[in-house]
């Protein structure tokens, strides 16, 4: 419980700390916008046409009687949208990041700096070529995952009971979890972490990564939220990584043993 709360006190800083920092708020509002407006066409799309798309998968069930045959394919269309979008919260945050790479990067890079006690910051030494073939590659691994899971979770959506109580929760959890690795991978890359590391450390403190993800999943379900919550949500991250890395912080942050200049705590998990 504690790191639950210590999660979600990362995601409200995190908002805190662009609302004090209003100018670079206001140009982090793009990158999200864009990729709303793209992501609202696709749902939409998916909405008009789902239950066509559900007929013709279906065909064995063309002869089946009233109310039978409504009742299944209407079933499988709110599961293929709700699927979607499961979809669209796990895959909005890498498309944005993505969109957004150098707002997002130096943003980072200034929330390491305030709150680093000697006010320096990790810096990346690729060219910006190399940081976006990087983030796109590994998002995609993440996808990957995530797609694994939404497919597993689909699946079991047909259990009575169980599809409409525990996997709408594991779902949640599960997005909050890729959530926080997409949006912590900024400030991991720099410091070298890759994605092999950064899953380990993730999976290390799950109550705190969950603490972090889930509300903000939620919250992304709403219309527009995500688009204004997404600078906030960066800067956030950024701090639980240096809760990860056991890096000290200028307001008292703890370091992990083996740690004392944060990072070299992440030679333990990138071997």
């Amino acid at each position: 419980m504690r790191d639950l709360g210590a999660g979600f006190g990362y995601l409200l800083k995190g908002q805190r700390w662009v609302v004090r920092h209003g100018r670079r708020f206001g140009f982090g509002l793009l990158p999200g916008l864009i990729t709303l407006v793209l992501y609202a066409a696709a749902l939409v799309a998916l909405a008009v046409w789902g239950e066509d798309a559900v007929t013709w998968a279906t065909p064995f069930a063309d002869g089946w009687a009233s109310p039978w045959q409504g009742l299944f394919r209407g079933f499988l269309t709110a599961v293929l949208f709700a699927l979607g979008l499961l979809l669209a919260v796990l895959t909005f945050t890498a498309v944005t990041l993505l969109l957004g790479q150098p707002f997002y990067e130096n943003l980072s890079e200034r929330v390491d700096a305030d709150v680093s006690p000697d006010g320096a910051a990790a810096r990346s030494d690729l060219p910006l070529w190399r940081e976006l073939w990087v983030s796109a590659r590994d998002s995609l691994r993440v996808l990957v995952r995530a797609g694994v899971w939404g497919v597993l979770l689909f699946a079991l959506g047909f259990l009575p009971f169980v599809g409409q109580t525990v996997v709408p929760v594991i779902g949640f959890l599960v997005t909050g979890f890729f959530l926080t690795e997409e949006l912590a991978a900024v400030a991991m890359q720099r410091r070298g972490v890759d994605l092999r590391a950064r899953l380990t450390l993730l999976r290390s403190r799950k109550t705190l990564v969950w603490g972090f993800g889930t509300p903000l999943g939620l919250a992304f379900l709403v219309p527009f939220v995500a688009v204004f919550l997404m600078p906030g949500a960066v800067a956030g991250a950024t701090l639980l990584a240096r809760d990860l890395l056991g890096e000290e912080s200028a307001a008292g942050g703890a370091t992990a043993p083996g740690a004392p200049g944060g990072r070299p705590g992440t030679e333990d998990v990138t071997r």
